[in-house]
């Protein structure tokens, strides 16, 4: 595996926010919501001191993670747009700084929640920080197309971390919740990918726009869609969800088939993007439909955690009585 180039820090010292930013603030901030939803819906009681010590913890490991991903990525992210500004291709912050910071803060996040809570969240923490870090980052991203596809595990295990943080189990709900991270990953990524396919072919990154084309990439969006919206309505079925899920669940799904098969009869990804600006929804006319799966694909799966974590919250009944799912 190829190691990222050496890259000249800048004369000004590196300040606090560019360590900030190497932890990717916005993702995490995604991890920290997904895990609070898993520990909540496991319905099980946890000192407070002790919830707050788990969040903490897989916080910090997301954090130690992008910057381990920044680190080896360095090299590729100075030849992309969307990634350019980032503190090491930027020169804010020396490779070596940004790998010292994500060893660091994985031991760090591993070892506290292994000591305080339990060492299944811990191992499974432990387990996320390796997979992106070193099968996504070091090996998939650069030898795959299916790169998100596999990778994104990572992404999509902080609920079960929080609800093993809570219970010390991994129930089938918990996993449910991960499976429906697991299959939003690829039409939101792939989305994305086609209208900033230029840039993953400039760096050498096969992502699935630069491999099979967009023509496929678009086919493949909408079968994965046709995949993830029936999934999404299975926590009704399992004792998690209730009705304002099912309705949540039904009706946005209704929208994101709409918008994936809109992208599917498009044009998106079909010419180079023309932007000069680093923006991921200023895009040109015929891009617009895979911005629009893109950003609505956020708000489908913010709405969807929401809804169970406010059911949970406030006790509100599931659609059907709970089996032997949670």
């Amino acid at each position: 595996m190829a190691m990222p180039a050496a890259l000249d820090p800048s004369a000004t010292p590196a300040r606090w926010q560019d360590f900030l930013q190497l932890m990717k603030p916005r993702v995490m901030s995604l991890v920290i919501f997904t895990a609070i939803t898993g520990l909540v819906c496991s319905n099980h009681p946890i000192h407070p001191v002790l919830a707050a010590v788990s969040i903490f913890c897989i916080a910090v490991g997301a954090g130690a993670s992008a910057a381990l991903n920044m680190w080896y990525d360095a090299d590729i992210d100075a030849k992309m747009r969307r990634t350019r500004g980032r503190p090491v291709p930027a020169g804010r912050v020396q490779g070596s700084d940004a790998l010292a910071l994500g060893v660091i803060l994985s031991l760090f996040s591993v070892m506290l929640l292994g000591m305080t809570v339990n060492w299944l969240a811990a191992g499974l923490l432990a387990f996320t920080i390796f997979f992106y870090a070193v099968v996504y980052t070091m090996w998939l991203k650069r030898s795959t197309p299916q790169n998100i596809v596999i990778g994104g595990l990572a992404g999509a295990l902080p609920p079960v971390i929080g609800w093993a943080a809570a219970t010390g189990t991994m129930p089938v709900n918990a996993w449910l919740l991960c499976a429906i991270i697991f299959m939003w990953t690829p039409p939101h990524f792939w989305a994305l990918s086609l209208y900033t396919s230029e840039d993953y072919e400039k760096a050498g990154v096969p992502m699935m726009p630069v491999s099979a084309g967009p023509a496929s990439t678009r086919k493949q969006i909408l079968i994965y869609s046709l995949l993830f919206v029936p999934l999404c309505l299975v926590p009704t079925l399992t004792g998690l969800g209730g009705k304002a899920y099912l309705g949540v669940a039904a009706l946005g799904g209704a929208v994101f088939l709409l918008l994936a098969w809109r992208v599917f009869r498009s044009r998106a990804g079909d010419a180079a993007d023309s932007r000069q600006d680093d923006g991921l929804y200023d895009v040109k006319a015929a891009a617009k439909d895979a911005r629009n799966l893109f950003a609505f694909s956020i708000l489908y799966l913010t709405l969807l955690f929401a809804t169970l974590l406010a059911e949970h919250v406030l006790g509100a009944s599931p659609f059907v009585a709970p089996g032997a799912f949670g």
